[in-house]
């Protein structure tokens, strides 16, 4: 649909607070800009509520609060506004700013707003006390039918308990749905700043609707307590109310309400207006729990406060989270909401979002509330339904009604009710409860469940700002990997005595189901017969020259460009030993003795952010030089240049030792040739597994993991690997600084002709799955041993290169086609909706019909 056609279809629908625009002579004026007025409209309805402040309600339709909306939208929004912030505080203000959300409305807006700044810490105030926590402030919200804000960070130094000059350089950005008066965001200015002055602060919202009056509060605050104050906010206007409007909401709020309590057979609370339902019925299909697998460690939500290293562990487990959401809906339900409940808004909003690409169906979202509103069946009016259902978390303030608006009546045919643990209780579950009013106006509901974060313990105030848990140092050999201490240290924890390993047959079809991720698991480390054994060593020799060229070229270039004294940083596993290499020649070429360390990175969940900040806090970031074997079609040169975008300072630019697919500048070769470190699996990288990220295993603050195979030390071929390629040193010296100063002449922009030629494969093969295409000998020889191959792709006429993988292929029954016009030497493919029955229990292949 076009631009134009898409607002000509939104000018003919009902504006949703036409109904009280109407009856009250309400307004809503844009900012004076063309089309002001309608972009207001389509960011807010209106509806009325009992309250003696004031009669009216603005209902956003991206909040995601009382108007179910896609997910995607709702998060969008406040990212959006996060990102605008991050622009206007620079990306080194935006790395020490707090952000400080309003419960219960802009809990969820507040922590997409830290998500869009990236690399800020979050908190938002809370109206459920903790026991054990110990305030850290709290104010008064004058409008509001609940008042008490309460501020409970984990950690007191959130807010600054450092120094004053500290602070000074930490901006409060502030977020609530709506700045109207502004009287509740200056109050809570107000009260911090003579708690924790600082010298900025950020007020963000999604509208900002005050009086031309209150404009000119905010200038004179800001001159008042000697700060900064800026405003973001998506849309500007302002509400006009007539004289005597809040008398005539009172009154029309209570000829409503006196109408369907008598419509209802005298039953004040009414389930649903204009939605048939009744009160208090029980449940007509049971109610499905849905077991999440929340990661460890990771908070709830920003009650106690939520820093970036939570937000990359939820990040990383979320795409498994949705699947089984997805898995427990089936393929019958079309429409599905997400309901979120009270504060707890981002958990339900992020499962949403992951929610919406594991499924067809059109997924929504929005929260219960205790805010009491009128509810009026009616196009104009923005509330259409409501469901009224007892308190179900031991509230503080008592027993008490509780609301879900726009649910009944809207069609959908599953609801997942996302609830706290303190919020499972007998309340939830009875007759009359949430689950049973939701039971009558949907097929089918769910129930997931996510465990309630509570410190530990009460801290007592630090006497200077508490930095993040102090990570370990470095594992290095001989207690973890064969590898000598010099050689590299690897940021990863030991999860050794861990059970990991699962048959490959197994992991394929988990992973492909979407039920597992594949570094949630680890492959039965295959071991070579005698005769491939021969075939590894045979080919070292042969090629042990052409790699010290290419190590030699890949350092000197590394060298000449980027840094005299890099810090090489390679990616576990299959970097290590180039960057082992590379640091050799280095030290045989030059005498520098330069540091390598390898991290993790996990193909769709992104860099180990510990490891980046350990590496942050001990060197220059500029000088990080990334190092991995090889590219194959470029999957994780692209995760890499996507991970570090959140991260200041370091160089998304990685250097390989070969370059096939054409994906990056610094390399050492394109040619796609056998590197034998691609053969074998740990026993030619330090005995150490490929990495593992795994919720359970790994929390906020640790590193990713991986196993130290001990007892494989018989097998070990790392040493030798390193020395026969570094004898050949010498013999190539002249070669490289030939190659080296061609290289630095050449254009050698990335081209992505592997990419390309991937995704050509994918489709003249059916896969329609580029991951499933993995080209070049290492990643086909890493096919034939870690995963379940279906073809060989080979160039017809290829040579030596190709021995091991006809081996290993002739041993797993998998064929080997061999094609002309193949930009790589190999190129494996997996199988494609991988089944053991598709393929038999031993794993081979069935050949295509």
């Amino acid at each position: 649909m076009s631009e134009r056609a898409a607002r000509k279809e939104k000018a003919n629908v009902v504006w949703s607070g036409s109904w009280v625009a109407e009856r009250l002579g309400v307004e809503l004026v844009g900012n004076g800009a063309p089309g002001g007025d309608r972009e207001l409209r389509e960011l807010l309805g209106l509806a009325l509520r009992r309250n003696p402040k004031r009669a009216h309600l603005l209902v956003s339709n991206v909040l995601g609060k009382h108007v179910p909306q896609s997910p995607s939208v709702v998060y969008g929004a406040g990212f959006e506004l996060g990102l605008r912030v991050r622009e206007l505080l620079g990306e080194a203000l935006a790395r020490r700013s707090v952000v400080l959300g309003y419960a219960e409305t802009a809990t969820g807006l507040g922590h997409a707003v830290a998500d869009g700044l990236g690399v800020a810490r979050y908190l938002h105030s809370t109206r459920r006390p903790v026991e054990g926590v110990a305030r850290a402030g709290g104010f008064e919200e004058s409008h509001s039918h609940a008042t008490s804000h309460l501020l409970l960070p984990e950690n007191p130094a959130l807010f600054g308990a450092g120094g004053e000059g500290e602070r000074a350089g930490e901006p409060l950005v502030l977020v609530d749905d709506e700045f109207s008066t502004g009287n509740t965001v200056l109050n809570t200015i107000r009260a911090l700043h003579e708690l924790y002055p600082r010298d900025r602060y950020v007020i963000v919202a999604l509208v900002d609707m005050r009086s031309p009056a209150d404009r000119g509060r905010l200038t004179e605050f800001a001159a008042e307590i000697g700060a900064r104050v800026d405003l973001v906010a998506r849309g500007t206007g302002t509400v006009r109310l007539p004289d005597g409007v809040l008398e005539k909401g009172q009154a029309l709020v209570t000829a409503h309400e006196r109408a369907a309590e008598a419509s209802e057979g005298g039953d004040g609370a009414g389930a649903a207006a204009g939605a048939g339902s009744s009160p208090g019925r029980e449940a007509d299909s049971p109610c499905t729990r849905v077991e999440l697998r929340w990661p460890a460690g990771v908070p709830d939500g920003g009650r106690h406060g939520f820093t970036p290293a939570h937000r990359a562990t939820l990040e990383s487990a979320l795409p498994a989270m949705a699947a089984r959401i997805a898995d427990a809906l089936g393929s019958d339900a079309r429409r599905v909401l997400i309901l979120g409940f009270e504060e707890l808004m981002y958990a339900p909003l992020r499962l949403g979002t992951a929610l919406e690409d594991h499924t067809d169906a059109e997924v929504r979202y929005s929260t219960t509330t205790r805010s009491p509103v009128l509810a009026v069946d009616d196009p104009g009016y923005a509330i259409r339904s409501r469901l009224v259902f007892p308190a179900h978390d031991n509230p503080a303030d008592g027993p008490g009604d509780r609301f879900a608006y726009n649910v009944a009546g809207a069609g959908f045919d599953a609801v997942v009710v996302v609830v706290d643990s303190a919020a499972d209780t007998p309340e939830l579950h009875a007759p009359g409860g949430l689950l049973a009013e939701l039971a009558a106006h949907t097929a089918h509901v769910l129930l997931a469940v996510v465990p309630s974060y509570v410190p530990p313990y009460a801290p007592s105030p630090a006497p200077e700002r508490q930095e993040p848990p102090m990570l370990p140092e470095p594992l290095r050999g001989p207690a973890f990997s064969s590898y000598a201490p010099d050689d590299v240290g690897w940021l990863l924890q030991d999860l050794s005595d861990t059970e990991l390993e699962a048959p490959t047959e197994e992991r394929e079809e988990a992973i492909q189901s979407g039920g597992a991720h594949y570094a949630e698991s680890l492959p039965v480390e295959y071991q070579p017969s005698a005769e491939y054994q021969d075939l590894f060593k045979a080919a070292l020799d042969l090629s042990a020259a052409r790699i010290a060229r290419a190590v030699g070229t890949v350092t000197e270039t590394v060298l000449a460009e980027r840094s005299p004294r890099p810090v090489l940083v390679s990616l576990a596993r299959a970097g290590t030993p180039v960057g082992v290499l590379m640091r050799r020649w280095a030290q045989h070429r030059h005498g520098l003795d330069l540091p390598h360390y390898a991290v993790s990175i996990v193909r769709g969940r992104g860099i180990d952010a510990n490891a980046l900040r350990w590496l942050a806090a001990h060197h220059n970031p500029a000088d990080v030089v990334f190092v991995d074997g090889w590219t194959g079609k470029g999957a994780i040169t692209r995760e890499l240049s996507a991970a570090l975008a959140r991260f200041e300072g370091f160089d998304p630019e990685i250097a390989v030792l070969a370059d096939p697919g054409g994906c990056v500048r610094t390399y050492g070769t394109r040619e796609d040739f056998l590197i034998p470190s691609a053969c074998l699996n740990s026993t030619v990288s330090g005995l150490i597994s490929r990495t593992v990220l795994r919720s359970d295993l790994v929390g906020p603050h640790d590193f990713h993991g991986a196993k130290f195979y001990r007892e494989l030390a018989d097998a070990d071929v790392s040493g030798h690997f390193l020395d026969t390629v570094a004898a050949n040193f010498d013999e190539v010296v002249d070669a490289v600084d030939a190659e080296v100063k061609e290289l630095l002449a050449a254009d050698r922009a990335p081209t992505w002709d592997g990419w390309a030629a991937v995704e050509r494969i994918s489709e003249e093969y059916g896969i329609h799955d580029v991951n499933l295409v993995k080209p070049g000998v290492g990643e086909t020889t890493r096919v034939l041993l870690r995963r379940v191959p279906w073809k060989i792709l080979a160039k017809r006429g290829a040579g030596a290169d190709l021995e091991h993988i006809r081996l290993l292929a002739e041993q797993r029954g998998v064929p080997v086609e061999e094609v002309d016009e193949l930009p790589y030497t190999c190129v494996g493919l997996i199988h494609p909706k991988y089944t053991r029955g598709a393929t038999g229990a031993d794993g081979k292949a069935v050949a295509s019909q």
